[in-house]
């Protein structure tokens, strides 16, 4: 449902076709010739049950056209002469849900019990009755149903189709362009920070040679070398795969947990709640919430240690990541790009980010994720 628009309800809409449907029948069959007593009751209940069939037609076409041509035999066969409008809707509802061959053997099924019910008859108003539903039938209504259901499917059915070709046309064209932006930063990058990597690893390696002290702008020229060639690597690798492997989500944490631990950080993980499947788009948060916190720890804090608490509850997944390095409650922390891809991916998904010094030292990130309505 477009944003801004009312829509009905398909069920409703159903409803209410079956009860003006019913209407129509009762109206139309007791308004004409028609039998008195059990026969007229008998006759107005099929008139009326064809009719409120038609509520469930999406949801099991064949059966409707079944129960309302078999109304339909019932009330003309009792005497009332009235049009089997039911079955007409019924027609078109199963031949637009595709079930043609089905339709037309119930509809010829249903011709040839008519023919067969009005030559054995002995009431004249009954063999009447079915003499002319079987003529209408035959000649124009049954088979303008059956032209209505099959265009309307043949309809649903191109729209279907040119739905996913333009799903699949901008999955293409995406996929071009997230290629096309991975060659520019090869040709672009890769070659100036390759340079400055080299020349920088060159420098430090003389001057240790040397017996001089290494400079720490040019150490600093060498860390940052290093770790730009590491991420430019790493986001070329993201542009250039294709989706067949699946982005890390929580099952990931422990192998990156231990990845920390083997680069000199006593890092701890703890689970808490009871752990389940939570939807694609929180677990992948959360593990990049993980990781970029345990990245900053290694990079900024100068930690020793550092904490990971992924904590199931009822409605929602915390995250909290503490380490014991050098911020306080006196040193704010500068947001960098990495704190701010963090709170965009908490806010995209209707969740908060609390990212600041911890009042006994260290630093605290703790993000609360809601896994209802997240995908």
């Amino acid at each position: 449902m477009n944003k801004g628009r009312f829509a009905v309800p398909a069920g409703v809409t159903d409803w209410a076709t079956a009860l003006a449907v019913a209407a129509l029948m009762l109206g139309t069959g007791l308004s004409g010739p028609h039998p008195s007593g059990g026969r007229a009751l008998l006759g107005s209940v099929l008139l009326a049950a064809g009719g409120l069939a038609l509520g469930a037609r999406r949801r099991a076409p064949p059966a409707v056209l079944v129960i309302t041509g078999l109304c339909a035999v019932g009330y003309l066969g009792a005497g009332f002469n009235a049009l089997a409008v039911s079955y007409l809707v019924a027609v078109y509802a199963s031949v637009r849900a595709g079930y043609r061959s089905l339709t037309l053997a119930v509809s010829v099924s249903l011709l040839v019990v008519l023919h067969l019910t009005a030559g054995v008859a002995h009431d004249w108003a009954a063999r009447e009755a079915m003499t002319q539903a079987r003529h209408t039938l035959e000649l124009a209504w049954l088979i303008a149903a059956f032209a209505a259901g099959e265009a309307v499917r043949q309809a649903e059915r191109r729209a279907d189709e040119a739905e996913r070709t333009r799903e699949e046309t901008a999955l293409r064209r995406a996929d071009e362009e997230r290629l096309r932006i991975a060659r520019e930063l090869h040709d672009s990058l890769t070659h100036q920070i390759s340079v400055i990597k080299v020349q920088s690893e060159v420098a430090v390696h003389v001057a240790r040679r040397r017996g001089e002290q290494v400079p720490e702008p040019l150490l600093a020229i060498q860390q940052a070398g290093r770790e730009a060639s590491r991420e430019l690597r790493a986001t070329l690798e993201a542009l250039r795969d294709d989706d067949t492997t699946p982005p890390p989500g929580l099952d990931h944490v422990p192998d990156l947990v231990k990845r920390f631990q083997g680069a000199g950080l006593a890092t701890t993980l703890t689970v808490g709640g009871h752990p389940r499947a939570v939807p694609d788009a929180v677990s992948r948060t959360a593990y990049r919430i993980v990781q970029e916190s345990l990245t900053n720890v290694t990079r900024h804090a100068s930690a020793t240690t550092a904490s990971v608490l992924i904590d199931y509850r009822p409605n929602g997944l915390r995250v909290l990541v503490d380490d014991d390095g050098k911020a306080t409650v006196h040193t704010a922390p500068t947001p960098g790009w990495g704190l701010l891809g963090m709170r965009e991916r908490v806010s995209a998904l209707g969740g908060r980010l609390r990212a600041e010094p911890r009042s006994a030292g260290g630093f605290t990130v703790q993000a609360e994720l809601p896994t209802d309505g997240a995908s």
